[in-house]
């Protein structure tokens, strides 16, 4: 367990450090935004420096809106959960504010892709390691246990607030290659995590009345126990049958290996679901 610990707190480190120099080398300098919490911050900053006298960090700024959300995680998601992603933002300010800001290239599209593909580099390995950046993720964690809402039209809405600002104070190009960074570290962050919102795990084992108390004693999921026999080995087995959303895969990947690591699991894309579907 202290193992597991190690490897995650050293994942959530190597994420805020990859969203620190995606940040201050490309997307800063080029005044191009980034999504969610990040870009809000991003935002707020710039125009505190040129409408006002004062000088307000991003890395303050992204700390700041993160705590109320923070709190809301601790409430409705979990520790761990709330812990680890609290930490990265904590991290992500410090490496925002100690990594000096300094522009790589010239060239706004070179920095828009790279800078968008380093940043969810680091968002998609945080949430591939049962972790999130802050912000939007936590929202999205607590929506899906809460009320099964897909976090989509609130991102689009907080994306495109980021996008219209920033073309209606610094020119609709900037607007645009914001877009292209914002296409790119999406595509990204779906290929290093997963971009299905819904999931259905199919766990073949021999222990099944194990894995079902420790599913239940970590997720809020239903179950369907559907009898199973090796054609090979013509062993009787049961195939647990559960649908998860994306946030709660880590967790179930976990739960599998400490039960029985030899379970066979297949996850599989949900596309949509009729019926009941059980909630916190």
């Amino acid at each position: 367990m202290i193992w597991l610990h190690t490897k995650k707190f050293a994942v959530v480190v190597a994420g805020a450090i990859l969203g620190a120099i995606a940040m201050n080398l490309f997307l800063i300098p080029a005044n191009v935004y980034s999504s969610g919490f990040t870009g809000l911050a991003q935002l707020l900053s710039r125009v505190i420096s040129d409408q006002t006298p004062l000088r307000v960090s991003m890395g303050f700024l992204l700390l700041l809106l993160n705590i109320p959300v923070a709190i809301l995680g601790w409430k409705k998601v979990g520790r761990s959960f709330t812990i680890y992603s609290f930490l990265s933002v904590v991290l992500s300010s410090l490496f925002l504010t100690v990594i000096p800001i300094k522009q790589v290239s010239h060239d706004i599209l070179l920095n828009a892709v790279f800078g968008g593909v380093i940043l969810a580099i680091g968002v998609g390995i945080t949430l591939k390691w049962g972790a999130s950046t802050g912000g939007v993720d936590i929202i999205a964690m607590v929506l899906s246990r809460m009320k099964d809402k897909p976090v989509g039209p609130y991102m689009f809405a907080l994306n495109g607030i980021i996008i219209m600002t920033a073309g209606f104070l610094y020119g609709p190009e900037k607007a645009l290659y914001t877009l292209v960074a914002l296409y790119t570290s999406t595509r990204v962050i779906d290929a290093i995590h997963t971009r299905h919102a819904k999931l259905t795990a199919m766990i073949i084992t021999k222990k099944a009345d194990e894995m079902k108390k420790a599913i239940h004693a970590k997720l809020v999921r239903g179950i369907t126990l559907i009898p199973a026999k090796g054609a090979f080995s013509n062993e009787s087995r049961e195939m647990m049958m559960i649908v998860i959303t994306r946030y709660e895969l880590y967790d179930l990947e976990i739960i599998i290996k400490e039960v029985d690591p030899s379970a066979f699991t297949n996850i599989i894309q949900t596309t949509n679901i009729y019926g009941f579907f059980r909630k916190e």
